[in-house]
């Protein structure tokens, strides 16, 4: 059973930066898509970046439009890790963010858009953005 863990959230100024970690245990994750959504106030969970890695391909990643230019999502397989950086950051990417794991994964990210695709989640990490 993959568990996630995610830090790094915390209080940013208006165009400030903030980098989000989320270490896996339990399992690795080679081999799977992960992706990172966001919980803003009194809204669903919204999909924001996801990657995928794969040995005849590379690295692939896929961006919600108010992320795109903005966010970067990485990972290094070796510690179990995935990073989400946020820059240029604005009061409404304030919300609760949450990292994901995929069973498998695919070069299509287009298709890990949605919380149906991902089978392990971590609790998440607030992240407030103010003037």
């Amino acid at each position: 059973q993959v568990q996630l863990v995610e830090s790094g959230g915390g209080p940013v100024q208006v165009g400030g930066s903030l980098r989000l970690y989320c270490v896996a245990s339990g399992g690795t994750i080679s081999g799977s898509t992960l992706g990172w959504f966001r919980r803003l106030p009194g809204q669903e969970r919204e999909f924001v970046a996801a990657i995928s890695w794969r040995q005849t391909s590379g690295v692939n990643t896929y961006y919600s439009y108010s992320a795109l230019d903005r966010f970067t999502i990485s990972r290094d397989d070796a510690v179990n890790t995935v990073y989400l950086q946020l820059t240029s950051l604005k009061p409404e990417d304030t919300a609760v963010y949450f990292c994901a794991a995929a069973a498998g994964t695919s070069d299509e990210l287009r298709y890990y858009v949605t919380e149906d695709k991902y089978h392990y989640w971590g609790q998440g990490t607030q992240v407030i953005v103010s003037s």
